[in-house]
């Protein structure tokens, strides 16, 4: 591992979040990819990540809690991800969170039928890939690597601070 400063690795992570998000929201909106649910939830990790790093600058004294956080963040991206490259391959079932769009939004009974009439996108569709690679697989990497970094930082955070 390079020996770098603690903030020129959250600068990395930092980068590595801004571009994903920009990636994301490129690849939907540009592209006209449309995301599943769970390609949704994905995309949090990488927001909450970018205004902890960004609180970090405001609030150093707690730089070692918000990399504990960061972690924990980019541990529930594993996880996630996943789940979804297991719906993708066949492994799992499609689950609640991969049908109705929004459940808050329907109050009457025609509004659901409605809902159900409208075609959503499933779970396991992979409708865009890079380098034969799902993003959701690129993302599988993406969140390993940030986890096992950020472990590593928070570890020998005294030396590298």
């Amino acid at each position: 591992m390079f020996n770098l400063k603690i903030e020129s690795y959250l600068k990395l992570i930092f980068l590595v979040s801004l571009v994903s998000i920009i990636s994301a929201y490129f690849i939907e909106h540009i592209l006209g990819h449309q995301p599943c649910n769970l390609c949704l939830i994905q995309r949090i990790p990488y927001g909450l990540s970018i205004i902890l790093i960004i609180l970090n600058y405001f609030l150093e004294k707690n730089e070692k809690f918000i990399i504990l956080l960061l972690i924990i963040i980019f541990a529930f991206s594993l996880i996630i991800s996943i789940y979804h490259f297991g719906i993708e391959q066949g492994f799992f079932e499609e689950s609640a969170v991969c049908g109705i769009k929004n459940s808050a939004e329907i109050i009457s009974k025609d509004e659901l039928l409605k809902q159900l009439q409208e075609k959503n996108i499933s779970c396991k569709d992979v409708t865009f890939r890079i380098f034969g690679l799902s993003l959701t697989s690129i993302n599988i990497l993406i969140s390993f690597l940030l986890t096992i970094l950020l472990t590593k930082i928070f570890i020998s955070y005294e030396k590298n601070k």
